[in-house]
This record gives C-alpha cells, structure tokens and sequence, in this order.
C-alpha cells in the first residue's frame, strides 16, 4: 500500500508540467583564410567544426496566466464618495487661492516701495525698470497663480 502511494505520488510529480530549458552555446570557429569567428548555430558549428567556447542552460518558469479581473470586482465610486472628493479638492484650491492673494498684496507693497525709492546712481529710466523688474515678475506669477486657481474653482462647480 504504501508503494503504491509513492509510485502515484511519483508519477504525479514527474508528469507536472516542467520548467523549461533552454541550452545556449556559443562555438568558436575558425574561417579558412584564417580569422576567428563566434556562433551560437551548432549545426553551422558542426560543419566547420568548430570548438565550444561556452554553454549556459536558462531555465525558464512554466507559463501561468494572470488571473482575469471581472469588471464587477474592481472598486466603484459612489456618488457620495465622489462629491466628497470634490468638496476636499475645492477647500484645498480655496486655500491655496486665499494664500496666492495674500503673497500678491505682499509683492504688490514690495514693487511700491521699490518704486519710491531712487538711489544716485538711476539716473536712467533703463536702470530703474531693470531693478524693479524682479518685483513685477513677482506680482505677474502670483497673478497668473490666481487665475489659473479661479480657473479650477470654476471647473469644479
């Protein structure tokens, strides 16, 4: 009884499906004019016959394929969860939009007091506008931030 239970259990593992194998050499030949040439072809290898430089055997695991995902098996957004999603996103635009008018009033004050101080050295208007140039970059980025986020509001609602 028990032999017949280790041949069953034999056979069963010997007729699972195997790993691959695939054997890989590479020959070293030598041409009749005299320079070395490399294949990995054993037949071309045999004609001339050649000499085996390298053999590597891969092995490859058995093919098993992903199992299918239903289209009822994959998460689904519920109305409530998706208005909530909005709700947040809208609180985090309006955050970021009071934040973008606050550092505008700021570079706003920051050009205006640029704007009133005049050194010795400006008596060009070409070097006046090139020093102020830095602060008036500044309130046209916050001021394209603004915009860009009352954009986004706007798409929300």
């Amino acid at each position: 009884m028990l032999r017949t239970s280790l041949l069953i259990l034999a056979s069963a593992f010997f007729a699972a499906p195997a790993h691959t194998q695939q054997v890989t050499e590479i020959f070293k030949c030598k041409s009749p004019d005299g320079h070395w040439t490399y294949t990995n072809d054993r037949r071309e290898a045999e004609k001339q016959k050649c000499e085996l430089v390298t053999s590597q055997i891969n092995v490859a695991p058995p093919y098993r394929p992903a199992p299918s995902r239903s289209a009822s098996s994959f998460p689904r957004e519920t109305p409530t969860t998706s208005a909530a999603a909005k709700d947040r996103q809208r609180q985090i635009l309006e955050r970021e939009l009071a934040s973008e008018q606050r550092a505008l009033a700021a570079a706003k004050q920051a050009l205006a007091e640029q704007e009133s101080v005049r050194s010795g050295d400006e008596r060009n208007y070409a070097r006046v506008q090139e020093r102020l140039q830095p602060f008036v970059d500044t309130v046209q980025n916050h001021e394209k931030n603004i915009q860009a986020l009352q954009r986004e509001l706007g798409n929300l609602k």
